[in-house]
């Protein structure tokens, strides 16, 4: 412990290393509270403010600990930044000799024999011109490089679709039987973790190596003394979509494609074959098109009274049996035939078990429908138990840590849903000066959410701040359509008035590209919703400036909610106030703390919703926030404005 306090102190190594540094009482609290979990191999949830440095005060400790570590991040982005820029950082700083290795999902990671099939095929249709030049470059990069990360070649774009060409899933891999297993990539990426003290993952690649060592399939992650999940508050949907199930037509769509391939390099003769992939495509895009232009979720029960929808899954079973009986006459042919039969069935028994549940009472079923596929899922109403089961299983250190896990403190609501009941739970405050730094601005006068005309008032509502802070702003909504709305609102108004500020909507460039145009703009308004609430960091004069155009409730009509609502109601609790509304407060925390992100920095905060006032329980979600002034005075938050310029 005193090590640690030398460590962060104002003439540490710390200091005397890293330029900027400067001692945070928060920061070295929180790294001895982690060396103490580390050591007693506890279970510690922590929130960290804005500010703390919470990135050093977990990798420290987990640095010094001698021990395997195994690091989960929310985002590829942030991983990348752990192993390329923090780690190595931290372990210059403190001479340490720890190796480190950065493991991905196998996607990320070129595959050689789907590569060389994909060179060799003329059944394969791209999308547009650039794929072809694509896989060239593609082609190139993996002869020369040692790691075939595709996050390495920046000149294609991570989403061109020429990718899912060129890579594997879990379901199309080879395996040992793949006669490029010994210059795998994905293989050697894992062989260093293997081999690695501190290996840097994603939440997604930790939940799939858990599921993966419950079906004794595989084990990607090696033994470890401590787990640290960064990010944390994003673990229980991650969880649920692991711990249950789910089946796609782009499954099967991927499934056709490659047993076509398979089919024309092994099995030619063989038209029959090559006949009923074509018709097992054709039924999982008739299907997809019985709820296509429908709500994107469907509880089973609303999809089963589709018209059209019940009658489609049937013929789907019907024509993917007789697949599954063709692939298993050519299996003998090739071992990608082989592997295809194999998928083939797996898919099947998945569409049957969805379709006629064995066992329903911890599932809720439902469906998804995107622009290209549609989603079968069985998602556990709670992945409390399953998880910790997981936590418990060894001896080990884990801690969850992020900017927002409690309400007001109390981090029972997250507790509960990942069933650490038995945790240690502590929180430090970010350092920035928010009384001084910020205004919270609910502004009067506005109707109810629910009214029709809602997002048109919010909009007027906000403009006299846009025009006072000179753009320099982020309005963030609740939905795809309210973002939609609010641009089209916007952009009306700066055309009749004449305003400069630069609009930027979600979805218009990746969210990497939009944030450094919006901080090279310097008086834009960025409108996003779900993908710029979290993980975004904008400093300086460039953000001055966050709307919130409501109160981030889940929608009740969602099939996941509203079965874990009722199980809350079955249980004789407040699904409200035990669920719905500290999963709001843990959403708006995110929002709100788009605002502060260095000492310097100044703004208003600007949350529209006027329950936030009128309701009982606006006062329990406003003393979650950070401890800013508060007004419902529009002159006062103009004046605020006013003064960050």
């Amino acid at each position: 412990m005193s090590d640690l306090s030398t460590i962060f102190s104002a003439h540490g190594l710390l200091a005397q290393t890293i330029p900027d540094y400067r001692p945070r009482s928060q920061q070295q609290e929180m790294a001895q509270t982690i060396a103490q979990t580390i050591a007693n191999q506890e279970i510690l949830v922590a929130e960290a403010g804005t500010g703390t440095g919470k990135t050093f005060a977990y990798l420290i400790p987990a640095l010094l600990s001698g021990g395997k570590v195994v690091l989960s991040t929310g985002t590829k982005t942030l991983q990348d930044q752990l192993f390329l820029r923090d780690i190595p950082t931290i372990r210059a700083a403190l001479k340490v000799p720890a190796t480190i290795a950065l493991l991905k999902g196998r996607a990320n990671y070129i595959c050689h024999y789907h590569l060389e099939r994909t060179l060799a095929s003329d059944q394969i249709h791209f999308a547009n011109r650039n794929d072809v030049q694509y896989l060239n470059m593609i082609e190139r990069y993996a002869q020369r490089s040692s790691h075939g990360d595709k996050g390495g070649l920046d000149k294609v774009p991570e989403h061109a679709s020429i990718w899912q060409y060129v890579t594997s899933t879990r379901e199309n891999c080879l395996g040992a039987e793949c006669p490029h297993h010994k210059q795998c990539f994905v293989m050697e990426a894992r062989k260093q973790a293997l081999a690695a003290d501190i290996i840097v993952v994603n939440h997604h690649l930790f939940f799939a190596d858990v599921m993966l060592r419950d079906e004794g399939l595989s084990e990607l992650l090696p033994a470890c003394n401590t787990v640290i999940f960064d990010e944390a508050h994003q673990l229980p949907e991650v969880a649920s979509l692991f711990f249950g199930e789910s089946v796609s037509t782009g499954q099967i769509f991927v499934l056709a494609r490659d047993t076509l391939s398979e089919a024309a390099q092994s099995a030619q003769d063989f038209t029959p074959l090559a006949d009923a992939a074509a018709a097992v495509e054709n039924v999982a895009r008739d299907l997809h098109l019985t709820v296509s232009g429908k709500q994107q979720r469907l509880s089973s029960s609303q999809a089963e009274q589709t018209p059209g929808f019940v009658d489609t899954l049937h013929r789907l079973q019907e024509t993917m049996t007789q697949f599954v009986a063709l692939l298993e006459s050519q299996a003998v042919r090739s071992q990608g035939l082989e592997n295809c039969w194999q998928r083939a069935q797996v898919l099947l028994v998945k569409i049957r078990q969805w379709h006629e549940p064995a066992e329903t009472q911890h599932f809720v079923r439902w469906l998804e429908a995107f622009s290209q596929s549609l989603q079968l899922n069985a998602t556990p109403i709670s992945v409390a138990e399953m998880f910790s089961k997981q936590v418990h299983a060894n001896a080990r250190a884990w801690i969850f840590t992020s900017a927002t896990l409690s309400v007001k403190q109390d981090f029972s609501h997250y507790n509960q849903m990942m069933g650490l009941v038995d945790a240690k739970t502590a929180s430090w405050e970010s350092p920035f000066d928010f009384q001084n730094q910020a205004l919270l601005y609910v502004p009067d006068k506005l109707p109810d959410p629910n009214t029709p005309q809602y997002t048109e008032n919010i909009v007027q509502t906000a403009l006299p701040l846009i025009r006072a802070s000179q753009g320099r702003a982020f309005f963030l909504c609740t939905s795809l359509r309210a973002m939609q709305q609010v641009h089209a609102s916007l952009q009306a108004v700066f055309e009749q008035e004449q305003l400069t500020f630069p609009l930027l909507l979600q979805g218009q460039e990746t969210r990497s590209a939009m944030l450094d145009r919006f901080r090279k703009l310097g008086n834009a308004v960025l409108i996003g919703s779900q993908s710029f609430w979290e993980g975004v960091d904008v400093r300086g004069r460039a953000l001055s400036l966050v709307i919130i155009d409501r109160l981030p409730f889940a929608s009740p009509d969602d099939p996941v909610l509203s079965a874990r609502i009722e199980k809350f109601n079955q249980e004789g609790r407040n699904a409200f106030m035990e669920y719905q509304l500290p999963h709001a407060i843990i959403s708006l925390k995110q929002g709100a703390g788009r605002l502060i992100r260095d000492e310097n920095d100044r703004g208003v905060l600007m949350i529209c919703d006027p329950r936030l006032v009128t309701k009982p329980y606006g006062k329990r979600i406003w003393q979650s926030l950070p401890p800013m002034k508060r007004t419902r005075n529009q002159a006062e938050a103009l004046h605020f404005l006013a003064s960050t310029l």
